[in-house]
């Protein structure tokens, strides 16, 4: 994820997710069938995460006495919008995490999964539970998430959020809309000066949920005309949903064809949030220019102090804790 930030909450970041994650172009269909159903990405799952995916919105439904990923309707998953089961996905979410252990990924389910304990069992089974940051210790009402840092320590790096409430209490999966807010999906979520909450959402200015999604996706996807849609109006509409949410930038911006786009595209958006976020700056890389650089002007300043005032310790206590606290944000 790049640099990270001991001082700021999980819920200070912004992360980009791929909308329908393994509704992925070429991807093979069912023996003898054909797959009529949309597309919304054009690479694997680990792909994805490899080039700083954070988050990946899956659609899993009861299929074949087993869960699977579908690009489905009317809440069935058929032969011909079926993709893969749901299994082989979350292993390679396990693959990364195991084999990057200061990552943190978000799962967002559209829960169509009736079979008792189905998705809890799901998980365990990928052996993803290692990686569970457990729901009773999710923030209820608006609080600050854990750091960056404390969820990394704690191995707490996967979360996992689903579209039913009754998870919450038969599973120890968490609500969604419990825990975060949410604008429109599709078209109405892509309208130029407009963010309208989703039904389901709490208002986007609450303050009683500390996450917010920012779905940017339209309502039929379009490989060509995503390089556009990732480029200025992507931007207008970030600004627009920060004002809907009362001056609070998405944690997670959902995206079809992550990819495209003209110039730097969602991953430029993002590392601007981030940037602004952690310190004010055009970018990421810019923050880490410039704690470099203060934790470089401290330290020297420090060794000035203790050279001329050897033998008070006027300056000792904020040397210390400027090396401290600059060394931990650069670090």
């Amino acid at each position: 994820m790049g640099i990270q930030v001991n001082g700021l909450p999980f819920n200070k970041y912004t992360w980009i997710m791929t909308h329908n994650s393994f509704s992925i172009v070429d991807s093979p269909p069912l023996p003898g069938i054909q797959r009529l159903t949309f597309y919304n990405q054009e690479d694997t799952v680990t792909n994805q995460l490899r080039n700083g995916v954070r988050g990946l919105m899956l659609d899993m439904y009861d299929f074949e006495d087993d869960i699977w990923l579908c690009h489905s309707f009317r809440g069935q998953c058929f032969n011909f919008t079926a993709f893969q089961p749901a299994l082989n996905t979350l292993k390679e979410v396990e693959t990364f995490l195991t084999e990057n252990p200061t990552e943190i990924v978000t799962i967002v389910i559209e829960d169509y999964v009736h079979t008792p304990k189905g998705l809890i069992n799901l998980f365990t089974s990928a052996g993803l539970v290692k990686f569970w940051f457990p729901v009773s210790d999710m923030p209820k009402n608006g609080e600050n998430w854990p750091t960056v840092t404390e969820m990394i320590q704690s191995n707490r790096r996967l979360l996992v959020f689903t579209s039913d409430a009754s998870k919450e209490d038969e599973e120890g999966i968490a609500y969604q809309w419990r825990y975060m807010v949410e604008n429109e999906s599709g078209d109405p979520g892509m309208k130029q000066g407009s963010c309208p909450q989703r039904k389901e959402s709490k208002p986007l200015n609450s303050r009683s949920a500390s996450l917010f999604l920012q779905n940017y996706f339209p309502t039929y996807p379009v490989e060509a005309d995503s390089c556009k849609e990732h480029s200025a109006p992507l931007v207008d509409t970030v600004n627009t949903c920060f004002k809907a949410a009362g001056n609070m930038l998405p944690n997670f911006v959902a995206v079809n064809f992550y990819m495209r786009s003209e110039g730097g595209g969602v991953f430029d958006v993002v590392d601007k949030m981030n940037g602004r976020t952690l310190c004010g700056c055009d970018t990421i890389t810019a923050c880490q220019v410039c704690l470099l650089f203060l934790f470089t002007f401290m330290l020297s300043l420090c060794h000035l102090s203790m050279n001329f005032l050897l033998h008070s310790d006027v300056f000792l206590f904020p040397c210390f804790f400027y090396y401290h606290r600059t060394w931990s944000l650069v670090a």
